[in-house]
């Protein structure tokens, strides 16, 4: 937008130099031409005057004109020989259609030697009369070296003057510009820091009206959706407590029941109402977890993702070595990428995708996690040995309560990839699933890169 109004400023400038100063231009260059020519057919007539008079006197007098002439301006004077003036040392003109209108005819006559501006000379022709008679003519052959001096001094000192006022209508639009749209970056700031998940951006009230009012209605807008959000923050620590409390205690009274209780029948009943109460602590984990996940809106900040992938990795490993599973770690040769995401967001997603793939994997299988730069994002992937899934279980996969028909069919909640999908959409990326090159289930994991090199 700055390059736009600068653009648009130096244009009305450069229209306005050309709608003022070329026609003065012209008009400068045609006085010139003008004053050149009168000036010329003055001298030419005085001494046209001369030549016509006849006598001896007026004849030296032309001649020592005309050498005078010639010497001070380095033009050329010629004049026609009559009866009675023959000129010394004045040469004779040669016979053209100029010479003989001022001869025959009595016509003055002006050759500029071009039709564009002039040539590099400048004829005038003044017939000489006696009485009415014309008797001869003076002819003035004017070098027009001097003159196209002048006429580029007007023109390039137009010229540099305009490129002059460009430069400096430059500055003043680019100054005008950036204090114009001053207001607009303000408000693009603070609706990237919104992006980025800072709700306590404001922007200054400053500008035109239209931008103050722009301004604090933003601000408005921010200042309420920072208190629903914690609002919703509030009722999620109030819930997880509330929930959890109540299920930890049935719990326990189901244990204390077990305990004492010696009817088998009775027994299983009881076991299979712990079943249900684990899942249902599961599920409400998980509930919490996602809640969270769309509540706690924090500022992306560069963060070194293998780093983090090897110490979450270092964490499942000794449940993995349990079930005989691999779980490698392989990189490419582009160092130790940094990406942006929410504190805790790359830890929560890495928990829940190990987690399924380790459910999944058969004993002895092998899980492998890739991280690959590319370009401006980086690729977090993770691939089992799994029975993997339909194209019709991937379409679903991400939807809240969805549970496979794998290995995780009965105990799993159903939220552990909504709750990734959710993480991963607010730090600016993507995931999906694909089929594993061997068989098995491929998360593919797209982050933002940041700047900052990890390692």
């Amino acid at each position: 937008m700055n390059r736009q109004l600068i653009r648009s400023y130096i244009l009305l400038v450069a229209v306005a130099i050309l709608l003022f100063t070329v026609p003065v231009a012209f008009t400068l260059t045609a006085q010139l031409r003008d004053d050149t020519e009168a000036s010329l057919k003055r001298e030419a007539t005085t001494m046209a005057l001369l030549l016509g008079n006849g006598n001896a006197a007026s004849c030296q007098a032309l001649a020592e004109m005309a050498g005078a002439y010639a010497q001070e301006t380095h033009d050329q004077v010629q004049v026609t020989a009559t009866d009675r003036c023959r000129p010394a040392g004045v040469p004779v003109p040669k016979q053209d259609t100029a010479l003989t209108a001022a001869v025959d005819h009595g016509r003055a006559t002006t050759d500029w030697g071009s039709d564009f501006i002039w040539g590099r000379t400048l004829v005038v022709t003044v017939p000489a009369k006696d009485e009415g008679r014309t008797v001869g003519a003076v002819r003035i052959v004017y070098s027009t070296e001097d003159l196209t001096h002048r006429l580029w001094t007007i023109w390039g000192f137009r010229a540099g003057l305009a490129v002059a006022v460009l430069g400096v209508a430059a500055l003043i639009g680019a100054f005008v510009a950036r204090r114009i749209t001053r207001p607009l970056r303000q408000l693009n700031d603070m609706a990237s820091r919104f992006s980025d998940g800072d709700l306590t951006a404001r922007s200054p009230v400053e500008g035109p009206p239209e931008t103050q009012t722009l301004a604090r209605t933003l601000n408005q807008a921010g200042e309420r959706l920072d208190t629903l959000i914690a609002s919703q923050r509030i009722f999620v620590a109030d819930a997880s407590h509330q929930l959890r409390t109540p299920l930890t205690a049935l719990r326990l009274s189901l244990d204390n029941i077990a305990d004492g209780v010696d009817d088998a029948f009775v027994r299983e009943d009881v076991e299979q109402a712990t079943a249900e109460v684990v899942r249902m602590s599961r599920l409400v984990n998980g509930l919490l977890v996602l809640a969270r996940a769309e509540a706690k809106v924090t500022a992306a900040e560069p963060l070194p993702l293998t780093d983090i992938v090897e110490e979450r990795l270092s964490v499942w490993r000794p449940a993995a070595d349990e079930r005989g599973v691999t779980v490698a770690l392989r990189g490419s040769a582009d160092g130790r990428p940094s990406v942006l995401a929410g504190p805790g967001h790359l830890e929560q997603v890495l928990d829940n995708v190990l987690s399924n793939a380790l459910e999944v994997s058969p004993d002895g299988g092998t899980i492998t996690v890739r991280v690959e730069p590319a370009g401006d994002e980086v690729v977090l992937s993770v691939l089992d040995e799994g029975p993997g899934m339909s194209d019709a279980e991937k379409s679903r996969a991400f939807d809240r309560f969805w549970r496979g028909q794998g290995l995780t069919g009965r105990s799993g909640s159903g939220l552990g990839l909504a709750v990734v999908k959710q993480l991963v959409a607010d730090d600016g990326g993507t995931v999906a699933l694909k089929d594993a090159p061997g068989g098995g289930l491929w998360v593919v994991i797209t982050l933002r890169a940041s700047s900052r090199s990890g390692g």
